[in-house]
């Protein structure tokens, strides 16, 4: 049976969120908007509010957090600020790929250590040449005996600046795609490893976001987490798990402009009447909240499918694009009607208009979600209706002048649909013209 009734475990966590969103990043948000800096006072009240690495599993101290906990949480982070959220999101990122793989020791050694200490991980897989292309990154890893030396930039990095350590995905042949890609886990102060400065940015300007150099970085063979050749699995399968989460952060901010966009209706007035009466206003304002209620629901599916075992690719990758989508929409039209108090900085929908235009970029572009999907329904999706040629559509109505009781046989033009009754197929069609070969024989109905 369905139930899309959020447990009491969740509801808390929810309201934790939430208290922690309204009282400690509302204050602060635009301040560091404006001075296009992370406040890492934030990242560490949220460290130890418990509202980071929740995702980490009990064996190594964590709280054992699914994906779905993750997304409720997220969702009321964004609704305040989707910059601060993305870089208190971003431990999980950047963990993932650890989580997932296979190196039990590097799980021991990394996993505890962020359980017990306020260390940042983030998450490099882009690169200056490359971002959703993963198959295509250059950043080079040589095998050194056990070892392996990484050359290479890493671009688009969350947290770059401030990151402990570090997920690196890197190929040991550039030739060979997705074959030659590993990853490592990279500790920052290693010799080698260097931080670019912070990237100025249309929106989510309170989210660090560096480059990562690497030059000469000798990395044991102790983090390595995927070897050659599983290192771009062991990304999509990162990226379907992630995913989810970026439709929350579309879903808080979408819900925060809905709810301003309410707020100023109700108490505009234009033409002798609030703004709220005027059916044009509020048919926005239905779009808005139908699309903030639909990205829920299957941003919580993906979610629920990653938490129960089951493959969340293909809804990850719908609830990816249809809520990143659908919050840019939702926030043009808050401000829309806010009108030209909308397009100022004194008012809060500019600054999620500019933070919620990124989601359709991170994570796997708009587009690259369309590919994901498109090979899916014409390569793996499983139709329940029979093909077109073989739909048994005959009728004495739609046929009175063919003898359906006595005829043997039935048969489909490929071409334009046309039934024939009879021992053998027509000729021709008398529809599209077509010879007897362009028949079909199908089963009487």
């Amino acid at each position: 049976m369905l139930n899309f009734t959020l447990s009491p475990e969740l509801i808390a966590l929810q309201e934790k969120a939430r208290q922690f969103a309204l009282q400690e990043l509302l204050p602060v948000a635009w301040e560091y908007d404006q001075r296009d800096e992370l406040p890492m006072h934030i990242l560490h009240k949220a460290y130890d509010a418990g509202l980071v690495n929740g995702d980490i599993p009990k064996a190594y101290g964590g709280k054992g957090y699914g994906i779905l906990e993750g997304v409720v949480a997220t969702e009321e982070l964004a609704a305040v600020c989707p910059g601060l959220a993305t870089s208190i999101f971003d431990n999980s990122l950047g963990m993932e790929p650890l989580i997932l793989s296979g190196n039990e020791a590097a799980k021991e050694k990394y996993l505890t250590t962020i359980t017990r200490d306020r260390k940042f991980f983030a998450f490099a897989t882009s690169e200056p040449t490359m971002g959703s292309d993963v198959s295509s990154l250059r950043c080079q890893a040589t095998p050194d005996g056990d070892d392996y030396i990484l050359n290479g930039t890493k671009f688009w990095i969350t947290n770059g600046g401030i990151a402990d350590y570090v997920t690196v995905f890197a190929t040991v042949d550039p030739q060979n795609a997705h074959k030659g890609i590993c990853a490592f886990v990279v500790e920052t102060n290693w010799d080698g490893v260097s931080a670019g400065r912070h990237i100025p940015k249309l929106g989510q300007r309170t989210s660090n976001t560096t480059a990562i150099h690497l030059k000469n970085v000798r990395v044991p063979k102790e983090n390595v987490i995927a070897p050659p050749g599983e290192g771009f699995v062991l990304a999509m399968r990162t990226f379907a798990r992630t995913r989810p989460s970026i439709g929350a952060f579309a879903v808080g901010a979408a819900r925060s402009a809905m709810e301003y966009a309410i707020d100023y209706a109700k108490k505009r007035r234009a033409f002798g009447a609030k703004i709220a009466n005027f059916q044009a206003i509020q048919f926005k304002i239905a779009e808005m909240y139908q699309k903030v209620e639909t990205s829920r629901l299957l941003i919580w599916k993906a979610a629920w499918e990653a938490d129960n075992g089951i493959d969340p690719t293909i809804n990850a990758s719908i609830s990816k694009l249809y809520a990143t989508e659908a919050a840019f929409e939702v926030v043009d039209q808050a401000l829309q009607v806010l009108g030209g108090y909308g397009y100022t900085r004194f008012f809060p929908v500019e600054k999620l208009l500019r933070d919620t235009r990124l989601f359709r970029i991170y994570e796997g572009t708009s587009e690259v979600q369309r590919i994901i999907l498109a090979g899916y329904v014409m390569g793996a999706y499983q139709s329940v209706m029979p093909p077109l040629e073989d739909l048994p559509i005959h009728s004495k109505k739609d046929y009175p002048d063919q003898d359906l009781e006595t005829a043997a046989s039935v048969w489909r033009c490929r071409m334009c649909g046309y039934v024939h009754f009879g021992d053998e197929a027509p000729e021709e069609c008398p529809y599209c013209f077509f010879p007897a070969t362009a028949f079909k024989k199908i089963e009487r109905s």
